[in-house]
């Protein structure tokens, strides 16, 4: 057990100093940010006593002024977003009016939602000094035992849960609630700029079927929002809830001086203009952190990455500095619940030193006062990766915030124009509550919860009757008396996936202890527990041995050996429907809905540290299939050179895909990961050679769409991208692909960038 003394041992040298040019010409570009002085507010002098009191002992003596702002406009009624920076104290903007009326009405419930368990665990921490034994609190989520669910109905007075919880066991159950949502005077939604794109569009649905369930009951809460700093804060707000919103955004907080390095990984090889590991360099930046006393978080992109930092990271950590690899923890979704409320713990307490986490932990959880924060990779928006830099430094303290490039393009880019990261303008966050594949869906389990009416369409929009005349059509709603209501015994918010993934996940069993270990989203098992797979956790390496189908169950053993694995996929894509159709130059361009079909069929093994291939494997397992929306165009074959070129001719297109599919979160805001191609030198459908480009999520959420409005930007650049790279055939940071299921083969760089420059020259007239 650590000491308390060990564990509030400083940072040794000058946070600023521990990594400087000198001694690492990874550095590319520094900057430091001002300190800021806070600006302050007295406490409302209506404050209910015990609040002032609880304040009091916690050593607030005043506000600061944006959380006094958001005292006065909840007291006038209104629904308000509060926008403003990390660590800036927003709890208090809805803790103090919540918990304020819940001490003067007994009857009076409150409901927190959070888009994580962690969240919910660590919001309740702060809550209980202030509620005191007079509101009873409770966590509601899937890690809850049933008899403290059920506590939780009869007992609570402020609840705490998220979106899912909501969607799928309150509102479809209301009866069982109906206390609770007859006195219900609050909805709290923290972390509100998560709710974007498919999640968002979700999460706009299930705050209508609350505030209609609510409504049954004669109840009208009040909402509350808090969010990181977003371009349409708002308007995002209404959007979400459906009400007018006031906008809180004057940010009253200090904060301590902050530097931001851009990191640069070395080449490893300069004819393949291919650089070291940014894992490996996140593992040498967080072990001289550790060394030094620095309280850290490292964020990674993947769950894979998040091991592979905390195993490299232990073994820098051997050569004379062994016990702090005991203050080092990975921390991820797939762990079981006893695995993550134990790294929340030792985290919250300052026990661990570090800790490398997925985004599992960049909202608000108090951790305590960090020092540094490095990312690896490109988070996918500019508003993520304020967030998770702002995880270090709270108050007046000074941090480190450091961004470990890797070979993707996109990253690349960042690195070779360090102002298109550090001064470009936070995204807007994009929903629609209205998409034809979710609204449906949730128009059918708002028919469970009571029967809709041509009235509903307050909540539900003026589309509600023909929307709902459509699922009668397809034989899952009836309609008589002027109600709708569901077809069958079916309980329809049980098949509602709030997020793009499937909600169904394998199981993964330790086949020698016999224990579960961990579990795996379904869509993305066949890659990740095929047989023959490595499978990383809490930094152990085991090895898939075989994966049940039928029971979603993988069974795995421990794993020694120095390799690891990657999948290869085959795609094929089938156009629907066709939507919009445009041109630019010889280019022939589509906008419509796609069928895309894959299957994961082999696998290779890689050496760790490196790209060395020690061997392929091929595998048989079943098609997935889904439909998305994907925009194509068609490439004349005029455009190659002479008849000797059409053998490059596939391998050009290829590089184009994916240039293109690198270069489209910088204008449809999301995550390359978010998005799907396909090249072909003839599809079946066109007949000519056709690029695909596809939102990576079933329905789609207008990824693809944003590219066909900006064509003519977009090819201009990948045409950049690719010219302006040194390499002489193609690598990592121009046109291959880390996440390409034919491995990178075939691509040509040359005709690819010539085809570009071919279809710039012709379209050079339009916009």
């Amino acid at each position: 057990m650590f000491s308390f003394i060990e564990r509030l041992v400083g940072v040794k040298r000058p946070l600023f100093d521990i990594l400087s040019e000198k001694r690492y010409p990874q550095i590319g570009r520094d900057l430091v940010l001002p300190a800021r002085e806070g600006r302050i507010a007295p406490l409302p002098s209506d404050l209910h006593p015990q609040l002032a009191d609880a304040l009091g002992l916690m050593g607030v003596k005043q506000l600061w002024v944006h959380q006094r702002a958001s005292w006065d406009t909840a007291q006038r009624g209104e629904h308000l977003i509060v926008t403003t920076g990390t660590a800036s104290g927003k709890s208090l903007c809805f803790n103090l009016p919540a918990l304020d009326r819940l001490l003067r009405e007994p009857n009076a419930r409150a409901l927190y939602l959070y888009p994580t368990k962690a969240l919910a665990q660590d919001q309740i921490r702060r809550l209980r000094p202030l509620a005191g034994p007079r509101v009873e609190l409770s966590v509601y989520d899937g890690d809850t035992p049933s008899e403290a669910r059920r506590l939780a109905r009869q007992r609570a007075r402020l609840l705490l849960t998220n979106p899912d919880m909501v969607s799928m066991a309150m509102l479809p159950h209301h009866e069982r609630w109906g206390d609770f949502f007859f006195n219900l005077a609050y909805v709290v939604i923290d972390e509100a700029h998560t709710y974007r794109g498919v999640f968002g569009s979700h999460i706009g649905n299930v705050l209508r079927r609350l505030r209609r369930v609510a409504g049954f009951y004669g109840a009208q809460p009040q909402f509350i929002l808090a969010s990181a700093t977003i371009r349409n804060a708002t308007e995002h707000a209404g959007r979400l809830t459906g009400l007018p919103v006031t906008p809180v955004a004057d940010d009253g907080a200090p904060s301590g001086r902050r530097k931001l390095l851009l990191w640069n990984p070395p080449l490893a090889d300069e004819l393949l203009n291919l650089r070291s590991s940014n894992t490996v360099e996140a593992a040498e930046i967080l072990a001289e952190l550790m060394k030094n006393g620095a309280r850290t978080i490292c964020f990674t992109k993947s769950r894979r990455s998040a091991e592979l930092v905390y195993q490299y990271t232990v073994d820098r950590l051997d050569d004379g500095h062994k016990s702090l690899a005991r203050r080092l923890s990975p921390y991820r979704a797939g762990y079981t619940p006893e695995q993550r409320r134990e790294i929340e713990s030792r985290l919250f307490s300052g026990e661990l030193l570090a800790v490398v986490s997925t985004n599992a932990l960049e909202l608000g959880i108090d951790v305590g006062a960090l020092d540094a924060v490095i990312t690896v990779g490109y988070p996918g928006t500019v508003a993520s990766l304020w967030q998770q830099w702002g995880r270090a430094g709270r108050s007046k303290g000074e941090s480190l915030g450091l961004f470990v490039a890797g070979n993707d393009a996109l990253e690349q880019f960042f690195i070779r124009n360090p102002d298109e990261m550090l001064q470009r303008e936070v995204e807007a966050a994009t929903i629609d509550v209205t998409n034809p594949y979710i609204h449906a869906r949730h128009l059918e389990a708002a028919a469970y919860e009571s029967p809709l009416v041509a009235e509903d369409s307050e909540f539900f929009g003026p589309g509600l009757p023909d929307a709902a005349a459509k699922l009668v059509e397809e034989g899952r709603l009836n309609h008589a008396a002027g109600t709708w209501f569901v077809a069958g015994p079916g309980y329809p918010a049980g098949d509602i996936s709030l997020r793009s993934s499937s909600p169904e996940q394998y199981t993964i069993v330790d086949e020698e202890a016999g224990e579960i270990i961990g579990t795996q989203e379904a869509a993305s098992a066949f890659s990740f527990l095929h047989p023959g797979a490595v499978y990383l956790h809490m930094g152990e390496s085991y090895l898939v041995t075989s994966l049940d189908l039928d029971g979603r169950v993988a069974l795995v053993r421990r794993f020694f050996d120095t390799y690891y694995t990657h999948p290869r996929k085959e795609s094929f894509t089938d156009i629907a429907t066709e939507e919009l159709q445009a041109t630019f130059g010889p280019l022939s361009l589509h906008l419509g809905e796609v069928m895309v079909t894959s299957r994961v069929i082999a696998f290779q093994k890689k050496r760790i540290g490196g790209d060395e291939v020690l061997g392929t494997e091929e595998l048989d397992l079943p098609m997935q299939h889904f439909v998305t929306e994907g925009m194509w165009f068609t490439f004349p074959l005029e455009l190659v050179p002479g008849e000797r070129d059409l053998p490059r001719f596939p391998g050009a297109l290829h590089a184009i895909e994916h240039a293109l599919i690198a270069l489209l979160p910088l204008l449809a805001m999301c995550d390359r990961w978010d998005i799907g191609g396909l090249s072909t030198p003839v599809h079946h459908q066109t007949e000519r050679p056709t690029i695909f480009v596809y939102d990576g999520h079933p329905g789609g959420v207008g990824i693809a769409r944003k590219g066909f409005e900006v064509v003519g930007q977009w090819l201009r650049d990948a045409r950049d991208l690719i010219r302006d790279c040194p390499c002489e055939a193609g690598c990592p940071s121009c046109i291959q692909s880390p996440k390409c299921g034919n491995w990178n083969d075939p691509l040509d760089k040359e005709l690819a960038l010539l085809l570009l420059e071919s279809t710039l020259d012709a379209g050079a007239l339009l916009p």
